[in-house]
């Protein structure tokens, strides 16, 4: 027994609004918005008090999802801000696409922008980091070879 399927990845947001905006653009399916908290979710937080909006947002092709979650109560600790990509920790989420230019191009209509550059890996990869609200790294990548 073990691991049997990925599920989610869960991301502390400050303004839950602005991030599903901004996966939203990406392409992902936004599911409805819950409200949780009480002894159970002071439990399985460790927290006391807990008051939580969140939000699920699916990968186009179902392969997991997204939650995002706005504490209300107990207030969450500062962020840290835009740190660079080679800090400790989870520092990026990888999202294949069809046409990055054009994802791009999408991401800056938006306000947003790449951290560096659109880099040609090997003729086999077309790849960027997109630094998105509260300094969320999404990898797109669009493979050239298919």
């Amino acid at each position: 027994m073990g691991v049997r399927s990925f599920e989610h990845i869960g991301l502390i947001v400050e303004d839950l609004e602005a991030m599903a905006g901004f996966l939203e653009m990406l392409g992902f399916h936004r599911g409805e918005k819950a409200r949780v908290g009480g002894p159970w979710a002071d439990r399985v937080n460790g927290l006391t008090g807990t008051d939580v909006e969140m939000v699920f947002l699916t990968a186009p092709d179902g392969s997991g999802a997204i939650e995002l979650s706005q504490f209300l109560r107990p207030e969450s600790p500062a962020s840290v801000g835009d740190l660079p990509s080679n800090t400790l920790g989870l520092r990026h989420l990888a999202y294949r696409v069809d046409d990055v230019e054009g994802v791009l191009a999408q991401v800056r209509a938006a306000g947003y922008d790449t951290m560096a550059e659109l880099v040609n890996y090997e003729d086999v990869w077309l790849v960027c980091y997109v630094r998105g609200p509260e300094g969320l790294i999404i990898e797109l990548g669009q493979r050239l070879d298919d």
